[in-house]
Order: structure tokens, then sequence, then C-alpha cells
């Protein structure tokens, strides 16, 4: 049955806010970010020139590009497996309970609903090499007190613990939902043809079925591990030597402190290629994982 003009019309209409909304928040940003590109516009600038490609060519030889870029892998290469581990580990522990669920639960989320700027000055107190928390158990256990943030050896490092502090809840959340997702009369059957052990369970019948939450988990986690930035600022500023600067901190740096907007505009068109990048590996995966189920 085909529409009426009558009816075309009022679907325009409908969606004409939420088009004018993506256009002037989403799309016009975007198409300004890769046209600055390939500009060499700074901040306050009244004219700009076409350069090409020369922001990237620049980019490939400037080597703090490519150690915040390190970085960035270093510390999702860290938080991913970390947060992904702990919220399945914490789901499956969760799960069976009843009294104290909603409990642990609110508990284990609340990282990922508390401002992460808040909680850095939080950590900041507990490091502090002088009367931080951190130092005096170390002290306890007759190990010599570390400047963790002062550290190049330590400081990503102890950034990726942050990050896996602040998202293992989120990931929680996910198992759990998927948790709830399996039958019990699977368990059930398990156990009457001789399954009884908890970890034999769980190979056999828990991982199998929980297989796309976990590529769903792991890919989103890659994705929020590439958006680190509150606490690079607000504990590091990058440093020391640029052991802790990730590619949105050199973003922020470029465009806000050194003003080269067309430089950090490139920087951003690279970054945004990774997530896009990402997530097309995330909707293959799923459908991957739907088409064998």
């Amino acid at each position: 049955m085909s529409l009426s003009a009558s009816q075309n019309r009022a679907g325009l209409t409908l969606i004409a806010p939420a088009a004018i909304l993506g256009l002037v928040f989403l799309i016009a940003p975007l198409a300004s970010i890769f046209v600055l590109a390939f500009t060499d516009y700074q901040l306050g600038d009244r004219a700009l020139s076409f350069i090409g490609l020369g922001n990237f060519r620049a980019l490939a030889d400037d080597p703090v590009f490519w150690r915040s870029l390190s970085n960035t892998l270093i510390y999702s290469a860290v938080v991913v497996p970390g947060s992904v581990l702990l919220g399945l580990v914490s789901a499956l522990l969760i799960d069976p309970g009843t009294s104290l669920r909603s409990f642990y639960r609110t508990a284990f989320f609340l990282p990922v609903m508390a401002s992460l700027l808040a909680m850095a000055i939080v950590w900041e107190f507990m490091l502090h090499p002088s009367f931080g928390i951190v130092n005096a158990v170390m002290k306890t256990l007759g190990f010599a007190p570390r400047n963790w943030l002062k550290d190049g050896s330590t400081a990503l490092y102890v950034l990726a613990v942050i990050g896996i502090w602040q998202s293992f809840g989120f990931n929680m959340v996910l198992f759990m939902a998927g948790l709830s997702a399996i039958p019990r009369d699977l368990y059930d059957a398990a156990e009457m043809d001789g399954t009884p052990h908890a970890w034999a369970r769980f190979k056999l019948i828990t991982w199998p079925l929980l297989a796309p939450v976990t590529v769903f988990v792991a890919i989103t986690s890659v994705i929020r591990s590439f958006q680190v930035f509150d606490t690079v600022q607000a504990l590091t500023q990058g440093g020391p030597n640029k052991a802790t600067e990730v590619l949105l901190y050199t973003i922020y740096a470029e465009g806000f402190e050194f003003f080269r907007s067309g430089r950090a505009a490139a920087i951003t068109v690279v970054f945004i290629m990774l997530v896009v990048g990402v997530s097309l590996l995330r909707f293959l995966s799923l459908k991957k994982t739907g088409s064998n189920a």
C-alpha cells in the first residue's frame, strides 16, 4: 500500500527536528573537523589555506604523536582485559546471591556514575608520595614508597588501574544482563547429567552462551579506553616526559594550548578512524556470533 502525500509530509515533519539536530550537532562538526585537517588554521586566525596532506605528513614525523598513540594502545591493552575479566568475575559472584545482590551491584556501579574528575582528585591523595594510603600500606609491607604519578615507568599503569576501577562496574552490569538470559534449566540438566562442579558448568554452559555479550563488552571497552582524558588531565597532564600523554590529551594540547587547530583536527581524524575501525569490528563480530548461534 503506497503512502499518500499527506502521510509523507507528516512523516517528514516528525523526523525534521531530529534530522536538524543531527545535522547541527553531529554532521556539521564532523565535516568541519575533516576540512580543518587539510588546512593550516590556527585558533584566532582570520584566514586559512589548504595544505593538503601536510598535517598528516607532519604527524608521521612527530615523535609526540607516536608516543601518544603508543600510550593509548598500551592503556587500552591493560584496561580492556582487566575491566572485562573483573566485570565477568563480579557478575558471576553476585548473580547467585539474593540478600545483598542489589547492594553489591550498586556499590560496584558507583564509580561509573561518579564524576571521574572528582574521583581522580581522591586517587591523587591516595597516591601522594608523603601521606597517601597506598605508600602507607607499602611501608607496612616492607616496600619502599614511590611517587607513582611522577615516575615514568609506573604513571601510565597507575592510570590504567584507575581506568579498570572506573569501568568494570559497567561491564559487570552487562554481564549480569547476559547471565539473566541463560535458562536455569540448563544448569539443572547439567547437574543431573553428572556435572555438579561450578567450573565445569561455566565451561559447558555459561561461557559459550555469554559469547555475544563478551564480544560486545570487549569491543565497547576498547572504544571507552580510547576516550581516556579526564584522569590524564587531572593527575599527570601527560607527564612525566610524555609518559602518560594519550591521543585525546594531544588533541587538547594542540588545539587549546598551542592553538594549532589544523594539526589537532588531523589527530582527531586519526582518532575517529580508530574508533570507526573498532566499531566496524564490533558489528562484524556480533554478526558472526549471531549467525553461529
